[in-house]
């Protein structure tokens, strides 16, 4: 369904394309050794301008597992980068090695321009404060696991600024009938594009400071970390910084079936004493990276 296509943002994914990729993960999870050698030639290229762990270790472990191999640019401080080489050139250079290109950089935008410039499947991997589209389709696997995303109450809270995993995941989410509250200091609601293009999907915008106003309505509780290297301004980060952190007994509040969730790394803002309670779902979440790549992988292969 998305065969040679680009992935650059969640807003691109019809109903019927997430349903596609995540129909096809669950295939894969409960029989991951049926997909192996699906794709014994496929060579992915790994561009990370900014450090990654989970996506680029899933990545990595998805073609593999699809019998393919990766190449890896490396660190920006190793690459031709540091000596002046445009994005385009760059990316012009590794279509020729690669079937496919995993692209993250600091730029908003950075994967929408790449794509213009090769002629392979490009997928964005996070564009700065922009999009994170593979993330959202893992996001919203964990999430069906547990319940039909048409029935879901969903608080998202913490940096929903600069956060580019909300914003993908609230587009996505206008897909399905979903009840979305997002809960933020005032510093860092959500961008003012953002918020109309989800009231243009039809969606609902509700926002709130404090959690305890929608807490015990919540199906998912989706926490983002205050992220300090998307702040122009360190006194700014300081000032919110550690301002919404949850801890097992906040969840006294909830509901027994509340899933929490956390697209990681981590540093405050859940507690370590959530691991141990039923809610906690954010280790299982970054697992299912693997089989919701690997679907998405074959798909535009």
């Amino acid at each position: 369904m998305m065969r040679h296509d680009h992935l650059i943002g969640a807003k691109q994914l019809s109903r019927t394309d997430i349903e596609s990729v995540l129909d096809r993960a669950a295939e894969i999870a409960a029989d991951v050794d049926g997909y192996a050698g699906a794709h014994p030639d496929a060579l992915l290229g790994l561009c990370f301008f900014e450090p990654s762990t989970r996506t680029k270790m899933s990545f990595d472990t998805a073609i593999k597992r699809l019998g393919g191999d990766s190449v890896d640019m490396g660190p920006v401080e190793s690459s031709s980068v540091k000596k002046g080489e445009s994005l385009a050139d760059t990316m012009r250079v590794i279509a020729g090695y690669t079937d496919a290109i995993v692209l993250r950089h600091p730029s908003e935008g950075a994967a929408k321009l790449a794509a213009e410039f090769v002629d392979v499947p490009v997928i964005n991997a996070g564009d700065g404060a922009g999009q994170h589209p593979t993330q959202t389709l893992l996001d919203l696997y964990t999430m069906r696991e547990a319940a039909p995303l048409d029935d879901l109450t969903v608080g998202i809270m913490g940096d929903l600024k600069y956060g580019r995993t909300v914003h993908s995941l609230a587009e996505a989410l206008t897909n399905f009938d979903a009840r979305m509250h997002f809960v933020a200091p005032e510093s860092l609601r959500l961008p003012r594009n953002v918020r109309f293009d989800l009231h243009e999907s039809g969606a609902v915008v509700k926002e709130h400071e404090d959690l305890d106003e929608v807490l015990a309505d919540l199906d998912v509780l989706y926490v983002t970390r205050i992220q300090r290297e998307r702040f122009p301004d360190e006194n700014e980060y300081r000032a919110v910084a550690g301002e919404y952190r949850i801890d097992a007994e906040v969840l006294e509040a909830a509901r027994d079936d509340l899933t929490v969730m956390h697209p990681l790394p981590r540093v405050d803002e859940i507690a370590p004493d959530v691991d141990r309670t039923d809610h906690a779902q954010y280790f299982q979440q970054a697992h299912n990276g693997v089989p919701v790549r690997m679907a998405l992988l074959d798909s535009m292969l």
